[in-house]
């Protein structure tokens, strides 16, 4: 997951492959509560790991479960409807799938078995509405104290043990707010439905009925077959106690893999479609009924049991008009469809949007008149019609992971005869229910190389250029491209391969099938070499000074240039090396030339020789670096040399976070979008 301020996207015109996606969020933490509540030991399959997912754990784990993982499965240890623990304090962050439900449940418990617990959240939880679900409990003879704002979270939740509910009579709640409060009442009544039957009666229309249904759905996996009267009347019958159906799989998210069929319709032309793992015909989540919604504006799509398969077919879109109720997560992704349609969609029956990780009626509304469509937005509808003129645009996201992967879709105006890049805020806000979003989003996706950015770091020997690159790409969100571990990589396979570093065509054969690999993410700073990790000793003086001969020979140089172009990948590259702004990458539009003065480079490899316990002369070591300088600058083929249009930057006296702060200012003076810290 990117952990960045921002991350920029460039113009991108196709998609093709495969993405395999996580768990859902809705199942999950369903599933998670349910579990932890029965009796008996639940093997969970495919569970989403995501921040959500994350604080209910932490809370099972608080009250007593046992959670124990294996792979990729995890064993739940359940209360057996008793609690083991009779107070405590949880924190939900911003999950609404588990503050809302666990409210319900231990609500009840605390009620009958004795107990006291304070719910929290981040601010934005805080002014999420939870009232018609405490105004549902309170009537039951439940406890509940507002400890912040009446009706909304944080709450205490407390009672003495032997105490009674009143279950005689229908529950009522009001479904046109939010679905989660019935379904928190269905999955907390049936801990108190042992001597007589427990009826919930539903007031007004029942919004997001399908999620009522994966409710409903996983109650029977754990032993509840709930009777249920259209939507207004729902049943828990007399007896009902939960018991483990033993191992559960919880298969793909189908409110994320909306965004991945968008993807399709937009940018799957031409060639092999957009195949989506982990959801598919046989779904159980409403959401899936996006498909027939994207169909309708033009997305040609196959599906089987666990998956789909999407082409754009007419193009433009569709402009469309949509009641969403049935759908209103994944609806978001058709108001950015809409931007690639033929004129305006109307999507109605979203007043739950209101009530969102964010206003995202007014947050969508907000984000997509940036790239340049018109919007007309009301209580519980928005309609979009598409640019007239596309934009750069700096895209907030509301700490709302639905807003950041909605909006990412915008960086494929390519499709719709644009060029510009889409700059996306905060975009760790992902890691809500799709942590690798982005990583996702850029296996599948294509740019034309010209529209990928580059920045180009040159300098002599230990000038910092590694560690200066290694940085800036990390605060970016870019790849990496450490040129000089090429070399030093085609030297150590010379090495094993008992090859002479002057044989420069045993040598250039070598570096054209080099089978080398750079750890991302987790991995971020390792390398492998035929599958064996190289990282340490890519970094020995012995390997450095392998490099600098092996480079000086043209047709290895001529070997390895293909190999450093592929590199160039969305959303962007920071390359280091000796020629990466005058021979790789001479379009880059920034190139460093990074500098310091012989004296302070060799007291700087000096130290690091030190700090590994190998002993070293300084003296010896400026010797050795003025005499590979000159090497460099004075090799028949690309010499060391600043790029003409090169920014000299001389580090002699800068820390490492100055002079990542000097390139990242002179990048934000190259590009669209107003400075971010």
């Amino acid at each position: 997951m990117f952990d960045i301020p921002f991350l920029d996207l460039p113009p991108m015109g196709g998609a093709s492959g495969t993405v395999r996606l996580p768990g859902s969020k809705s199942i999950s933490n369903r599933v998670l509560l349910l579990a932890g509540l029965a009796a008996g030991t639940t093997v969970v399959h495919d569970l989403l790991d995501s921040d959500d997912t994350r604080v209910m754990l932490a809370a099972l784990e608080a009250l007593g479960c046992t959670l124990e993982r294996h792979g990729r499965t995890l064993h739940v240890g359940g209360l057996g409807g008793r609690l083991k623990v009779h107070e405590a304090k949880l924190f939900l962050g911003n999950a609404g799938t588990a503050m809302r439900p666990l409210a319900a449940a231990l609500a009840v418990l605390a009620t009958t078995q004795g107990g006291r617990f304070e719910l929290s959240g981040v601010p934005r939880m805080h002014e999420r509405p939870i009232g018609d679900l405490v105004d549902a409990l309170r009537p039951l003879g439940c406890t509940v104290e507002d400890l912040g704002q009446p009706g909304y979270p944080p709450l205490r939740l407390s009672g003495q043990a032997g105490g009674t509910l009143a279950t005689e009579r229908p529950i009522r709640v009001r479904g046109d707010v939010s679905s989660q409060f019935l379904t928190a009442l269905l999955l907390a009544l049936p801990l108190v439905a042992d001597a007589r039957a427990v009826t919930i009666e539903v007031e007004g229309e029942l919004i997001s009925k399908p999620y009522i249904e994966i409710t409903l759905n996983l109650l029977a996996r754990f032993g509840i077959a709930v009777q249920r009267e259209g939507w207004q009347r729902f049943t828990i019958p007399q007896g009902s106690a939960y018991r483990t159906p033993g191992a559960i799989h919880v298969e793909g998210d189908a409110s994320s893999a909306s965004y991945f069929v968008a993807l399709g319709a937009i940018a799957a032309h031409g060639g092999a479609p957009l195949r989506i793992e982990g959801v598919g015909s046989d779904s159980i989540q409403g959401d899936i009924r996006f498909v027939e919604a994207a169909q309708a504006m033009g997305a040609q799509v196959k599906s089987g049991p666990g998956w789909l398969e999407v082409h754009r077919g007419r193009w433009p879109l569709a402009g469309i008009t949509l009641d969403a109720n049935h759908i209103p997560d994944a609806a978001m992704t058709l108001a950015v469809m809409a931007l690639y349609a033929d004129g305006p969609t109307r999507i109605s029956g979203i007043a739950s949007w209101r009530v969102k990780e964010t206003d995202r009626i007014a947050a969508m509304a907000a984000e997509l008149r940036k790239v340049g469509a018109t919007v007309i937005e009301g209580a519980d509808f928005i309609e979009v019609a598409p640019p007239a003129a596309w934009r750069a645009a700096s895209i907030r996201t509301y700490d709302d992971h639905r807003m950041a992967m909605c909006l990412s879709l915008a960086a494929f105006n390519p499709a719709a005869g644009a060029r510009v890049p889409v700059r996306i805020l905060e975009p760790q806000c992902v890691g809500k229910t799709f942590p690798d979003y982005f990583e996702a989003l850029f296996g599948v996706a294509e740019a034309a190389p010209e529209d990928v950015p580059v920045i180009a770091i040159d300098g002599p020997t230990a000038s910092g250029k590694g560690t200066l690159a290694a940085a800036v790409a990390a605060r970016l969100g870019y790849d990496l491209l450490d040129s000089g571990a090429l070399y030093r990589a085609t030297g150590l396979a010379a090495q094993w391969d008992g090859v002479s570093p002057d044989d420069e065509a045993a040598l250039a054969h070598l570096a054209a099938r080099l089978d080398l690999r750079f750890g991302h993410g987790a991995d971020s700073g390792r390398t492998w070499l035929r599958g064996r990790e190289v990282t340490d000793d890519l970094r020995l003086e012995s390997s450095g000074l392998m490099a600098s001969r092996v480079s000086a020979h043209p047709a290895v140089r001529q070997a390895l240039h293909a190999l450093q172009l592929s590199f160039r990948r969305a959303p962007g590259l920071v390359a280091d090396g000796r020629d990466m702004g005058t021979v790789v990458f001479p379009a880059a539009p920034l190139k460093v030339f990074l500098t310091a003065s012989a004296a302070e480079r060799a007291a700087r490899r000096h130290k690091q020789l030190i700090d590994k316990g190998i002993s070293a002369n300084i003296e010896d070591l400026r010797a050795d670096l003025e005499a590979r300088d000159a090497r460099d600058k004075n090799r028949s083929v690309a010499p060391l040399k600043p790029a003409e249009d090169a920014l000299l930057l001389d580090n002699s006296h800068l820390t490492i976070e100055e002079s990542v702060a000097r390139v990242l200012a002179w990048w934000q003076e190259r590009g669209p979008f107003e400075a971010h810290a």
